[in-house]
């Protein structure tokens, strides 16, 4: 009789906790934000040689304070349409979804990041990278809340940590392209951020909507529908904005602001710092480009971990002393790093840790992030304190940029680590932070919607109003 082969045994432990969607999820949103950093990379590492064509043509001189003072607008610019684009989007996506608005602002910064490459001014790149801002900024709230309302087991944080790595990752490769295509100009390196808006077709095929929130928009629209009102048909901003969600995104917002200030600040300017050191130093140009790609492909390599390490050690230790320990690493190295003369191998050793702290705690604001809102209000909670400090953050790179020219004599290292002690005060969310460990989602009240009831004959139809209708 034929043999048969024997069936595989069906997977044991966490990978049977695990379906094909949530993979499938998680690489979606992990490509996505890995692309968000890659397209976000590629202006930071070109930064100077940009600004060296741009601003004469500008009618501007070029010296290192003028490069620092436009090349901090820029970005500050940058990160301006990311936390407006970020609130924006988030309240779209509470309305209508994850999965369509995550695919626009995909398109949104891929293109409007390329087109960039046919800037003449200033200006003009300014312009081009605030609108690649507003589609940037979508990427990590939509996509924090969709892998964490997808992932709904006791895996939720680490997910959300290997999506966050991503972004790490994206830096990592933009490196290595400017290692190899970096001779070949800026234009070129910031054409090539086109690259992202592939993802899209994936994204729209294999990633779904998760039930929770199709479910609660759902409900949103049978209320209407019914002339109902309840508590979570408030609009979004108000709710966030009001007792009892209030504290919470006071919370996120400190964590957030000083998370990233500290994060973009080092990240702008970090490249100019080796390049003026090389420079002094008379080294040939591909030297330079070559110490710069290399110094940032150990900052990246660092963060993947600190980035992909973060959920895992959050479970373990639980949120706030991860954060604690993120924020006490970056600190340190950047200490250690910046406001002196270090030899170039010694920043190649010290760089990694301080990605790996700074990484770790931007991994941090959206692994718990989720944990603070329910779904009707999600998306719109991590966008808008991601917002706010976006926007205090989009002064860092700029800050550090004029005080270095105004204070230290174009000192951009000892400048950069005045921004980040100012950043480290976000620290003081820590103490009125929530514990999240082991706990489920928070969701949204199931409000008791009265069936429709039919009006006797040659009655007046009756209407339905709740106390918050009373109040307005």
């Amino acid at each position: 009789m034929p043999s048969h082969p024997t069936p595989a045994p069906p997977p044991r432990g966490w990978r049977a906790e695990i379906t094909r969607t949530q993979w499938l999820v998680l690489f979606g949103t992990t490509m996505g934000w890995a692309l968000d950093g890659f397209a976000g990379s590629l202006y930071t590492l070109v930064l100077g040689p940009a600004m060296t064509e741009l601003l004469p043509n500008s009618g501007i001189a070029v010296d290192g304070g003028s490069i620092g003072l436009y090349g901090g607008l820029t970005a500050a610019l940058f990160l301006f349409g990311w936390g407006t684009g970020g609130i924006l989007f988030g309240i779209l996506a509470d309305y209508f979804g994850r999965v369509r608005v995550l695919s626009v602002g995909i398109v949104t910064y891929a293109v409007f990041t390329a087109l960039a490459a046919f800037a003449d001014t200033w200006w003009q790149l300014g312009v081009l990278r605030f609108v690649a801002g507003l589609g940037s900024g979508v990427e990590a709230p939509v996509g924090a809340a969709l892998v964490a309302e997808v992932w709904r087991n006791r895996h939720r944080a680490r997910a959300c940590g290997v999506m966050m790595s991503g972004y790490a990752l994206g830096f990592f490769v933009a490196a290595l392209a400017y290692a190899v295509l970096g001779g070949y100009g800026w234009r070129l390196m910031m054409g090539i951020a086109v690259a992202p808006a592939l993802l899209v077709w994936f994204i729209r095929r294999h990633v779904p909507e998760p039930p929770e929130i199709k479910d609660t928009i759902e409900a949103r629209r049978t209320r209407k529908a019914l002339g109902h009102r309840a508590e979570e048909d408030r609009f979004v901003l108000r709710r966030l904005l009001t007792p009892p969600l209030l504290h919470r995104t006071l919370v996120g917002t400190a964590l957030a602001t000083g998370s990233l200030l500290a994060f973009w600040s080092v990240s702008t300017w970090y490249p100019q710092v080796l390049r003026e050191a090389a420079t002094a130093a008379a080294l040939p140009a591909d030297a330079v480009k070559d110490r710069v790609a290399t110094a940032s492909m150990l900052f990246n390599a660092g963060g993947v971990l600190g980035y992909a390490t973060w959920g895992f050690l959050a479970d373990a230790i639980g949120r706030r002393k991860t954060f604690a320990l993120s924020f006490a690493i970056s600190a340190a190295s950047v200490l250690f790093l910046f406001p002196f003369d270090r030899s170039y191998g010694v920043f190649l050793l010290v760089i990694p840790v301080a990605g790996f702290g700074l990484y770790g705690a931007l991994s941090g604001i959206l692994v718990y992030g989720p944990e603070l809102f329910p779904p009707s209000v999600r998306a719109t909670g991590m966008a808008l304190y991601n917002g706010i400090g976006r926007f205090i953050t989009a002064s860092g790179p700029l800050v550090a940029g004029v005080i270095a020219a105004s204070w230290f004599g174009g000192d951009l290292g000892l400048a950069t680590t005045c921004v980040v002690a100012v950043g480290m005060l976000g620290a003081i969310g820590l103490f009125f932070a929530p514990e999240t460990r082991g706990a489920p989602l928070p969701t949204d009240p199931v409000p008791v919607v009265p069936a429709p009831v039919a009006p006797a004959p040659g009655a007046a139809p009756a209407t339905t109003t709740t106390g918050e209708e009373t109040r307005s």
